[in-house]
């Protein structure tokens, strides 16, 4: 094939109807990391664990405050949030701090401690580990928009700023500047950039 010719198949494929989920994907330009994006966590379909999950945890809180009555309905979420716990082995209780916008893509075996705050528009993969430990004490803070690579420990007291970037594998014990890279066991920061603030 020429040159020519490989040019306009890419000028079609650009062109192409990918559905809206790509199209909203490249037409975005930056992730905010203050304002929550809940179409994020919007279900796709039916069997989509790591949405499902997140959708009755939200239902919980939501339906917890409102009396009596709310205190019923929550009964059903908590069915739903055990239902989906078993599904995707992952230990993400009731009463944690999540951001919106958070997305589980692989939600298999994540474990979050209660007490860790999780940002707005949070990527998270995988066989994460959000809890206590490490030299600090306390439980991970993550700022908007920290993705978190597959298998990732997050131990400790540690704040980790806005659009960082965790490796997988990582065992992150240290706190991770805004916009930084963390990679490794221990983790270092390999990528600082200087236009962002904690």
């Amino acid at each position: 094939m020429s040159r020519a010719q490989l040019l306009e198949l890419d000028v079609e494929f650009k062109g192409a109807n990918l559905g809206p989920r790509t199209q909203r994907m490249d037409t975005r330009k930056s992730i905010s990391a203050a304002d929550p994006d809940w179409d994020r966590e919007r279900p796709h379909r039916w069997w989509d664990p790591g949405a499902q999950l997140l959708k009755a945890i939200r239902g919980y809180q939501r339906w917890k405050k409102r009396g009596v009555f709310g205190r019923f309905v929550s009964k059903f979420y908590v069915l739903k949030h055990r239902f989906w716990s078993v599904v995707t082995g992952a230990d993400i209780p009731l009463n944690c701090n999540l951001g919106g916008g958070l997305q589980l893509p692989h939600p298999n075996g994540i474990v979050i401690h209660p007490d860790v705050v999780v940002g707005p528009n949070c990527l998270i993969f995988q066989q994460v580990t959000l809890g206590c430990g490490g030299t600090i004490p306390g439980q991970p803070i993550l700022r908007g928009h920290v993705d978190i690579g597959a298998g990732a420990k997050l131990l400790g007291g540690i704040v980790v700023g806005a659009h960082a970037h965790i490796g997988a594998n990582s065992v992150v014990l240290i706190d991770v500047p805004a916009g930084a890279t963390a990679v490794g066991i221990p983790a270092r920061i390999i990528d600082k950039p200087d236009d962002h603030s904690l």
